[in-house]
């Protein structure tokens, strides 16, 4: 399959590596400092402390990487509009469109710039970092993808995507409940993302200080309220569902939002915290938690500009 990945930021990359060490033909739509690293001396793909690198067709013009059977769009959610705008000479007729990205309404917002009809939803689970222009490490031992149409029916188009993931070492299916697996991701990054930000620190010692993993809770706790008042059928469980999940990780995890913090980058902020905080309000339901740590970060949203 040909697959563009739209962004080779820590999610782009690690899957477009995987699927090009297992002969796809995987271009990347990239920009800076890394595009140009990626050009001379090729994509350096590290994990497990392995380290690969693949010479693959890079370019910021989405023209000279010419259309494609898939386009994976795993840009920040502050992207969005403009990366899906940048990709339309990547789509044909019967392109897929697969959003990987953190929020819950990217597929909402790709749909009316590059057809509805081609856009699904993904959930991604990994943790990678651009550590430095052309190299890319994942940080998680895992490396999942979810894809799933908006009628939970399974399709060819997605039956070929997850097929040449799994053949490349992605954990990859087709979800019957796209929208409750979306909103899963959601309450887990978002509330992750809210502590990490705030306390500036990995998940090992949220978790093991009483009253950090107190608030974590809590911040999950109002997430799950808000899916459940916009109709999205969680689970009765997944408040410890997720709590389970997060203890799981290994103690140095953290949210790309801290590394986008300490850098000075522009967060996704308003598309996490900032979404569970609107949806409450839209509900009448009270998010105190999501409502302190989107005013503690407030400040740093925009980045050091």
């Amino acid at each position: 399959m040909r697959i563009t990945m739209v962004g080779a930021g820590g999610v782009g990359a690690s899957y477009g590596a995987r699927l090009a060490r297992a002969g796809h033909d995987v271009r990347l739509l990239a920009r800076g400092a890394h595009l140009e690293a990626i050009r001379s001396r090729g994509l350096t793909f590290v994990a497990d402390g392995t380290a690969l690198t693949l010479a693959l067709p890079a370019s910021e013009d989405a023209r000279a990487l010419g259309e494609s059977d898939v386009v994976v769009i795993g840009v920040k959610l502050w992207q969005t509009e403009e990366a899906a705008q940048a990709a339309r000479p990547l789509v044909g007729d019967d392109t897929l469109v697969v959003s990987l990205q953190n929020g819950v309404d990217a597929r909402e917002r790709i749909g009316p710039i590059l057809g509805p009809q081609r856009v699904v939803h993904g959930v991604s689970q990994i943790s990678a970092i651009v550590s430095e222009p052309g190299t890319v490490v994942q940080r998680s031992p895992f490396a999942r993808i979810m894809v799933g149409e908006a009628d939970g029916r399974p399709s060819a188009r997605l039956g070929r995507f997850v097929e040449a993931c799994t053949g490349a070492g992605i954990e990859a299916r087709e979800s019957a409940a796209i929208e409750v697996d979306l909103w899963a991701k959601f309450v887990f990054i978002a509330s992750l993302s809210a502590a990490c930000g705030m306390f500036r620190s990995q998940v090992g010692p949220i978790l093991a200080d009483p009253g950090t993993a107190a608030f974590l809770e809590r911040l999950i706790a109002e997430a799950v309220a808000v899916g459940r008042a916009e109709g999205i059928a969680l689970p009765d469980d997944q408040i410890a569902r997720t709590l389970a999940f997060t203890r799981g990780l290994p103690p140095g995890m953290r949210a790309s939002l801290l590394d986008d913090l300490e850098r000075g980058a522009r967060l996704e902020l308003p598309w996490l915290s900032g979404r569970v905080v609107a949806g409450g309000r839209r509900h009448g339901i009270e998010t105190p938690a999501h409502e302190t740590a989107e005013l503690a970060l407030r400040l740093h949203a925009e980045g050091r500009r």
